[in-house]
């Protein structure tokens, strides 16, 4: 299988040369991740500055919140507020993460749209966790 970004393809070995990591994902509902979601988006400024410092990670997790998806009527009400309320920063978000080729690679490789991240996570021991309004592809 083979990706194109901006024009380039890149196979799977060539992602996952740049990318190095695991990358798993995960469909969830949104009202069942809800606060963790609203936590994750109300810490999105200081994970604009950690994705600029990110250059490998052990594993990314990608969760789908399929529900919460635009075609699926958007988040619910919480989340909502949260996305309104950090819109600046979650546009910050997802430039850094389009100038990151590690991150960028790990979620174009998986059929994300920026524009459907909501949040991401950067936990212990080199995991980081990409919330993304989508269903996943397939």
């Amino acid at each position: 299988m083979s990706t194109a970004v901006s024009g380039e393809v890149f196979d799977d070995n060539t992602i996952q040369r740049i990318v190095g990591s695991e990358i798993r994902e995960d469909e969830v509902a949104a009202a069942a991740d809800e606060d963790q979601v609203v936590l994750a988006i109300e810490n999105t400024a200081e994970n604009v500055s950690k994705v600029r410092k990110t250059t490998s990670v052990e594993q990314v997790d990608i969760v789908f919140l399929s529900d919460a998806a635009p075609s699926e009527g958007g988040p619910p009400r919480k989340l909502a507020k949260a996305l309104e309320t950090h819109k600046t920063e979650i546009t910050r978000l997802q430039l850094e993460i389009e100038g990151n080729a590690l991150l960028f690679h790990a979620i174009n490789s998986r059929r994300l749209l920026l524009r459907d991240l909501l949040a991401m996570e950067f936990r212990p021991s080199g995991r980081v966790v990409i919330y993304a309004a989508a269903k996943p592809p397939g």
